[in-house]
Parts: C-alpha cells; sequence; structure tokens
C-alpha cells in the first residue's frame, strides 16, 4: 500500500485533524465553504463514501489494514493512510476507537428545507437535541423506520459529529436532512414554512390535552412533521401551542417520560405507517 504512512512524529500537522482541532473548529475549516468531519469505523465511513462525500485521510490501526476496512481503503488509492498500533491511536485521539479506523471527509452544502421536503410525506423535527448520542439514535430510527426526511433546528448539536454518526451506524449519510435557516425563526416561521409545504404538525409532549398516538386522524393526513424536543426540557411552549396536533406515549408503571431516542422510536413506527 504506497499510500500507507507510519506515525513516527505525533506533532505532524497533518494529523491535527485526528488530535488536536476540536468538531467544532473542523466544521468551519473551509469557512466560508464546509468545513471537515471525522467518520469512525469502515461501516460509517463507506456509507459517508456512498453518499458523495470524499474523504482526505484515514487512521488507521495496523491489524486494520488487511481486515475490515481493507477494501475501503483499497478504493481511495491516492489517499494517505497513516497507521500505527492501537495504543498509540488512542493516545493520538485521546479516545478509544471502534474497529480501528478514523476517516476525516470533507462537508457538503447543505439543501434547503423546501427541497428536503418536496417529495416527503413523514418528515422528523428536532428541537434544540444537543446530546449526539441522542442525535445519532434518532436518526438510526428515522431512517429504519420510514420517515423521510430530518429537520433540525439551529439549536439542535450537529448529526454530522463523529459520535453522532457512529451512534447513528451511518444512517445519517442514507437519509436527508438539513438546518431550518437561522434567518426562520423557531417555531413561528419555521412552523408557517412547514405549513406552506402542506405539512400539519404534530408535537410529541406530555401534555393532558394530548389525542393518542394511534388516533385515525393522524394516520389520514397526507403529511406529518413529528416534532421532538430537547432531552429534559422537551419541546418550548410556543412549538406545543403551534402544532395541529399534541401526541402523547402512553407508559405504565408510573414512568412518567422516555428519553427522546426512545420515544423517537415509538413516534416513527406508529406515525410514520403508510
Amino acid at each position: 500500500m504506497s499510500n500507507r504512512i507510519e506515525i513516527t512524529d505525533f506533532t505532524a500537522p497533518e494529523l491535527d485533524v485526528y488530535a488536536r482541532i476540536p468538531e467544532v473548529q473542523l466544521l468551519r475549516f473551509y469557512e466560508p465553504k464546509p468545513g471537515l468531519f471525522i467518520a469512525e469505523s469502515p461501516k460509517v465511513i463507506q456509507r459517508a463514501a456512498n453518499a458523495g462525500y470524499q474523504p482526505i485521510s484515514f487512521l488507521v490501526q495496523y491489524k486494520d489494514l488487511e481486515k475490515e476496512g481493507k477494501e475501503l481503503l483499497q478504493k481511495f488509492p491516492g489517499i494517505p493512510v497513516y497507521t500505527a498500533d492501537y495504543e498509540v491511536l488512542v493516545k493520538l485521539t485521546g479516545f478509544a476507537l471502534t474497529r480501528g479506523m478514523l476517516c476525516a471527509m470533507t462537508r457538503r452544502d447543505l439543501p434547503s428545507v423546501e427541497d428536503i421536503c418536496k417529495n416527503a410525506r413523514r418528515i422528523a423535527i428536532l428541537e434544540n437535541v444537543v446530546n449526539p448520542t441522542n442525535i445519532g439514535a434518532i436518526f438510526r430510527s428515522a431512517a429504519a423506520l420510514h420517515m423521510d426526511a430530518v429537520l433540525l433546528t439551529p439549536g439542535c448539536c450537529d448529526p454530522l459529529y463523529r459520535r453522532a454518526t457512529r451512534v447513528s451506524m451511518g444512517t445519517v449519510f442514507q437519509i436527508p436532512w438539513t438546518y431550518f435557516h437561522k434567518k426562520v425563526s423557531w417555531p413561528e416561521a419555521g412552523m408557517e414554512q412547514l405549513r406552506s409545504l402542506g405539512f400539519k404538525t404534530v408535537a410529541m409532549a406530555l401534555r393532558n390535552d394530548s389525542i393518542s398516538i394511534d388516533a385515525p386522524a393522524l394516520q389520514a393526513e397526507e403529511k406529518l412533521a413529528i416534532i421532538l424536543g430537547a432531552e429534559g426540557d422537551g419541546l418550548v411552549d410556543a412549538t406545543i401551542t403551534g402544532c395541529d396536533y399534541t401526541v402523547k406515549i402512553p407508559m405504565s408503571h408510573e414512568v412518567d417520560s422516555l428519553n427522546v431516542a426512545a420515544a423517537s422510536a415509538v413516534a416513527f413506527w406508529e406515525l410514520g405507517k403508510r
């Protein structure tokens, strides 16, 4: 493998993307153009590549050069592959690697809300969900359980953060998504934008004045936008007030709520039925 480069100098600038540049700075690496992100594990990297994202370098532990990632690396013969023992890579990155492979990849311009929703019938809206693990789990459920797209308010965690893409198992690269534009105030202008695109809105909220998640009226709607709120606080009052429906998941054993990722799976399964 002619593009294999053994790591001998931790301070080498080409390793900065893996060791010394925070993800929020990678996001703005080429500002005003889209920046970079780090994908972790061969499966996630492969799904990103299949979606058209381009690698700029790989970081791989020795033993994985001839294992799961071998075929993937062969597809990019001109891309640098930095390699070392697992212990060296953990010391370099500061965290345990999943399946021994990282890849720095270039971001792409995000599509508009209109483009994302053009042919969609069931979409998920995430309001100020900041935990990358929850973001990743929600995307995985959205992709698996019949959502056509995901929209995020500006206060949400970036779906391309390393932990989010890993938890999503790369499904973040398989389902269309974008942010509401920062100039579109949420919830007022954002909800109006959804209405103009033909969507009825569903607030997932712990309110007694709600309807059952299996209500026939929900299934009868041609287009539904299912809105989920932040961990702990849930949706803001203005969002709930502005929605066409408020839905509460029935629970037993005096459990008062589900984690937002778990609630998303229930909601997508029930409301994503066609």
